[in-house]
């Protein structure tokens, strides 16, 4: 989600360097020196596309881009909150939070409103923020700030939340505040993520289990098309509708209980796209299972064609796929075995947005060089690639 705020954007920037650059964003801006540094990461979503909302699984990880606060308490009621190229926000902290006009903000407002809820009492403080989460590229700039902003709010209030609990506070500011109907996956990605581990979200009860990405020699390349499309013609919303609607008319109470023959059994009731849309939900639910046995397992045989298939479903059967997105997963599929490459797909809601490519780190720059030179002698667009390996989510620097 692009919360419109300019950050200070280097995608390639250590955490360190980041934290670094908050505080004397910070020190330069509002001439004050940090005792609080807060940040949390982004995410991409290894596989399990479009079945959040319809209690699949999903396998996200978090990557090494994080959102930065860094922030001193300033003996008053009033929150100042500063960010690259925007003026200085001010929250009154004494009063219940209501949604503002300075829209990248209300981001915060809803963070403040859920420890209000809790009846913590947050202090007046000064902050400043940076990031190296790309904006509008599908990695979850949004649930990178709300999270960042809510660890920023526990180390001020002295209180540690639980992690989920955290993670729904965040997801509730964006329901409330952005006005965004999200799901859980982007917040506890934020949140849980952990150096070598992937995260298994179960979209049904909120449950989720960390997955081993032990191996080093195993990276992902996240490849941002720097295409967006308008969805204004309410896509999203027509393809949720689709599965709700396969959902009753199959009559039962949640796609995991739907097999592919109770998909196969309503075909002509469905018709053509209905049941294109019912059958991408089913097989990525199994794709996504699939996939998480494979890692648990250290076989990673599997993952490549489990990525292409999640890939060629999302094209065709639910149509959330584009022109530039085809292309940066073809680039990689010719790039091959051979060079480096396991598997690829689109990740995030489609349209435009990113890819992701699981590669060998030997060969993950060499790719990334190969995917950024390619793609932009076909389309002329410049697009953002980088490599990262699972990070830790939410935490306090020291």
């Amino acid at each position: 989600m692009n919360t419109g705020v300019p950050f200070m954007l280097n995608p390639n920037q250590a955490l360190n360097d980041l934290a670094a650059e908050a505080r004397k964003s910070l020190q330069d801006k509002l001439k004050v020196e940090a005792s609080l540094v807060a940040a949390a990461p982004g995410r991409v979503n290894l596989i399990g596309e479009h079945i959040d909302y319809c209690d699949g699984f999903v396998l996200p990880l978090a990557i090494e881009r994080y959102v930065v606060f860094a922030a001193r308490p300033n003996d008053s009621q009033i929150a100042r909150i500063a960010t690259e190229g925007q003026e200085t926000v001010e929250i009154d902290l004494s009063t219940e939070q209501a949604i503002s006009d300075v829209k990248w903000s209300n981001y915060l407002r809803g963070v403040i409103k859920g420890f209000q809820d809790l009846n913590y009492r947050i202090p007046g403080f000064d902050a400043c923020i940076v990031s190296s989460v790309p904006l509008g590229a599908g990695l979850s700039s949004s649930a990178a700030l709300e999270c960042s902003f809510a660890t920023l709010l526990e180390g001020l209030v002295d209180t540690v939340l639980a992690t989920r609990d955290k993670a729904l506070l965040a997801q509730k500011a964006e329901h409330d505040f952005a006005k965004v109907p999200c799901g859980i996956m982007d917040q506890f990605a934020s949140a849980y993520g952990k150096e070598n581990h992937l995260i298994l979200i179960d979209c049904r009860s909120g449950n989720s289990e960390l997955v081993p990405f032990s191996d080093p020699s195993l990276s992902i390349v996240v490849a941002n098309t720097n295409v967006s499309h308008d969805l204004s013609d309410g896509g999203y919303a027509a393809r949720r509708k689709a599965t709700e609607d396969a959902l009753a008319m199959i009559g039962k109470k949640s796609w995991r209980d739907v097999t592919m023959d109770d998909v196969l059994i309503h075909e002509k009731e469905m018709g053509n796209v209905m049941f294109r849309r019912a059958r991408h939900v089913v097989s990525e639910i199994a794709r996504t299972i699939e996939a998480v046995e494979s890692f648990k397992n250290n076989d990673f045989s599997k993952i490549g064609p489990l990525m292409a298939g999640s890939h060629r479903s999302l094209n065709h059967d639910f149509e959330v796929s584009c022109d530039e997105l085809d292309l940066m997963v073809e680039i990689a599929n010719e790039i091959g075995f051979e060079g480096g490459v396991l598997g690829a797909r689109m990740t995030g809601g489609g349209f435009g947005g990113s890819t992701v490519t699981l590669c060998r780190t030997q060969d993950a720059s060499k790719i990334a060089e190969t995917l950024h030179q390619r793609y932009l002698e076909k389309t002329g667009i410049t697009p953002l690639i980088f490599a990262t390996r699972p990070a830790l989510g939410a935490h306090l620097l020291s």
